[in-house]
């Protein structure tokens, strides 16, 4: 398969539009519903909205390294990043907004000052998954739009962006279950005719079909399936990203 490298300034103007629409409905809240229950298990809202703003940080750390070719580490430790968001949930609406914008920033920031030479430089992220400098914003917006749907603030699946629907299904797709063990092979379909194969390289392949928002609802853990197609075959379960 011929590899297309990402576009990148789109990717970036990508991650504003989401920011933007995120502080939208982050400063509608009051201190009350930043410490009321998120959509993700035992977070409230203020350790979803911590964790978004040390994400921007942590991904300012591998956009300097690979601008600078001096490694950084996403988090200094598994500790340290929960450590972190623990400390900072509670805080008041206003501190949670000023991190949000400003941790925004210097995302921009760092974005900006990546020469183009410099894209195709490899990193390591968590976990120990390597991945280039350019698909770095896709990995940010992909937190930003999942995020702002599990603050549960009436921005659902429904309404994420067509193209952020795209990417995240061919990311979902041909890297995070692409020969997953626990994932059957799987043909997935969107109403328009578009087709993405992922899940184990072998057995029978279960064709999933259905609009691209139930498809990445169901594949990210933030919707039941519910409006798929399966030709009457049980869905499986899908492994936590």
């Amino acid at each position: 398969m011929t590899f297309t490298p990402p576009d990148f300034p789109h990717d970036v103007a990508a991650v504003r539009e989401a920011t933007d629409r995120l502080l939208i409905s982050v400063a509608k809240l009051d201190d009350a519903a930043i410490g009321e229950p998120s959509l993700l298990p035992d977070w409230t809202r203020g350790h979803v909205l911590a964790h978004l703003a040390r994400n921007a940080d942590a991904l300012v750390n591998l956009l300097t390294w690979a601008r600078t070719d001096v490694p950084a580490p996403m988090y200094a430790s598994a500790a340290a990043r929960d450590g972190d968001i623990a400390r900072d949930a509670d805080r008041p609406l206003a501190e949670h907004l000023a991190d949000l914008r400003q941790s925004a920033e210097r995302f921009d920031a760092v974005v900006e000052a990546l020469p183009e030479e410099r894209r195709a430089y490899e990193v390591e992220m968590r976990n120990g998954v390597i991945e280039r400098a350019d698909r770095l914003p896709l990995r940010r917006l992909a937190e930003v739009e999942l995020h702002h749907v599990d603050l549960g603030v009436g921005y659902t699946v429904d309404e994420l962006p067509a193209a952020f629907l795209d990417s995240e299904l061919t990311f979902l797709s041909t890297v995070k279950f692409a020969g997953h063990p626990d994932l059957p092979a799987l043909e997935l379909r969107t109403d328009d005719g578009r087709k993405w194969r992922t899940g184990a390289g072998s057995g029978a392949t279960l064709v999933v079909s259905g609009p691209a928002a139930a498809l990445v609802g169901w594949l990210t853990g933030r919707g039941d399936g519910g409006e798929l197609d399966t030709s009457g075959s049980a869905l499986p379960d899908v492994p936590p990203l």
